[in-house]
C-alpha cells in the first residue's frame, strides 16, 4: 500500500513558525529531598555507651549515632602538687623544657634559706627571747654557792646573799671579785645590787661603795658573757637588766669605788638574781 503524503501546515501555523523565539525565564531550582539511610542491621546496641546520652555504639565509632557527641573523651590531666602552683613552677611544659631552670631555682632558694638561717639565727633567737623576757614574769633565784677572791675581816662573801642590807661583803681593794654559782641553769633576766654599808643615807656616806664593776656571766657551755655596769652613788637598789640563757655562775668584779679610805673596805650590801618564769 503506497505511503500517504505529508499534510502541509495550515496558514496560521506557518505564520507562527516564521516568528522569532523570545527570552525564556530559567526554571526555579528544586531542592532534592534528603534520603534517610536506614540503620544497618549489624549496628546492634552492644558497644560502649555514649558519655553524653548513654546510647550504645559499635566499637570503633568516634561520634555517637544518636547525639553526635564525641565518644573518645580525653583524660583530664592530674592535679599539680602545691609547690607547682607557685611561680615559676606553676606552668606546664613539654618534653622537659625549662626543667633544668626550675631545678636550679629550687636549689638556689633552698641554699638561700639555709644561709639566712645560719646568718640570722642568733639575732632572731635574741629578739625572740627578749620579747619573752618582757612579756613573761620573773622570780628571784638564790645561788647554791658563793665565794670571794678576797674579803675584809668580819665581812665574808656570804653576807652579800643573806637577804640583809645592813651586812655586807667587804672587798679590801679594787679588783676583788664575788662569784655566785647555781645548781640548775636558768634564764637570767636581771640582777639587783645594793651598794654601801647601809641603806640609810648617813651611814651610806661613811663607807666605801662601788661605782663601776664588771659582770662575768658563765653559761652551761662554758661561754663567758661580759657586761660593764655603772652604779649610782646613792643608797638603794641598782637594777641591771640582763638576758642570758643557761646561766651557771655570775662573777662581780669591782673596778671603781667612792669614799675609799684607810680601814674602809668597798661594801656590797646585797646581790639578788632574777630568772624568767
Amino acid at each position: 500500500m503506497p505511503a500517504s503524503a505529508p499534510t502541509p501546515p495550515s496558514a496560521p501555523e506557518a505564520d507562527r513558525a516564521d516568528e522569532p523565539i523570545g527570552a525564556v525565564q530559567p526554571g526555579r531550582p528544586v531542592a532534592r529531598r534528603p534520603v534517610v539511610r536506614p540503620v544497618a542491621a549489624d549496628e546492634a546496641p552492644d558497644g560502649p555507651p555514649c558519655p553524653a546520652c548513654g546510647t550504645p555504639n559499635l566499637p570503633g565509632r568516634k561520634f555517637c549515632r544518636r547525639c553526635a557527641a564525641p565518644l573518645q573523651v580525653r583524660e583530664q590531666p592530674a592535679a599539680l602538687p602545691w609547690w607547682r602552683t607557685v611561680w615559676p613552677f606553676r606552668r606546664r611544659v613539654r618534653g622537659g623544657s625549662g626543667r633544668a631552670l626550675r631545678r636550679t631555682l629550687l636549689v638556689l632558694a633552698v641554699a638561700g634559706l639555709v644561709l639566712a638561717g645560719f646568718l640570722f639565727f642568733p639575732l632572731g633567737r635574741y629578739i625572740f627571747e627578749d620579747v619573752r623576757d618582757k612579756l613573761g614574769g620573773t622570780a628571784e633565784i638564790s645561788p647554791t654557792g658563793v665565794s670571794a677572791s678576797a674579803a675584809a675581816p668580819g665581812h665574808p662573801a656570804s653576807a652579800a646573799i643573806d637577804g640583809l642590807t645592813n651586812k655586807y661583803w667587804g672587798a679590801p681593794a679594787l679588783g676583788a671579785s664575788l662569784t655566785c654559782s647555781f645548781g640548775t641553769p636558768f634564764r637570767l633576766v636581771g640582777i639587783v645590787v645594793h651598794t654601801g654599808v647601809s641603806k640609810e643615807p648617813q651611814e651610806f656616806r661613811r663607807g666605801a661603795r662601788p661605782t663601776r664593776a664588771d659582770l662575768l656571766v658563765t653559761t652551761e657551755d662554758g661561754k663567758v658573757h661580759k657586761k660593764a655596769v655603772t652604779f649610782n652613788d646613792k643608797p638603794g637598789k641598782q637594777t641591771v637588766r640582763m638576758g642570758i640563757s643557761d646561766v651557771r655562775s655570775v662573777e662581780l668584779v669591782l673596778r671603781e669605788a667612792a669614799g675609799q679610805g684607810e680601814g674602809r673596805p668597798v661594801a656590797v650590801g646585797e646581790v639578788e638574781f632574777f630568772r624568767r618564769t
